[in-house]
């Protein structure tokens, strides 16, 4: 199940040697303000989904796919991320909360 995202992100990382012309996850890539956007609107469209009990699997792969794009555009590394929730694991998200305040 796995293997599915780390496809998707590699191709996502090769996309950036590609042209705008031909790969929409490129024009992304390319414009920081449109992949915003475009994370915005598809979060609003599976909080939409979930709402009205539709198309909840359709609009949580947009979500995912858009916010990988985002992040690779900005330079973080999903394995950066990865490794964060790691650090996390075991540990109360009210105990974790508390100690960022610190």
């Amino acid at each position: 199940m796995f293997e599915v995202l780390e496809g998707l992100i590699n191709t996502i990382r090769e996309r950036k040697n590609s042209s705008s012309h031909e790969s929409y996850t490129k024009k992304l890539l390319d414009d920081k303000n449109l992949c915003r956007e475009k994370v915005m609107e598809e979060i609003k469209e599976l909080i939409d989904a979930l709402n009205q009990g539709s198309n909840q699997v359709h609009e949580t792969a947009d979500v995912i796919y858009h916010l990988l794009v985002l992040l690779e555009a900005n330079d973080v590394k999903v394995e950066d991320v990865m490794n964060e929730l790691k650090k996390r694991e075991g540990i109360s998200g009210l105990v974790e909360k508390a100690n960022r305040k610190k």
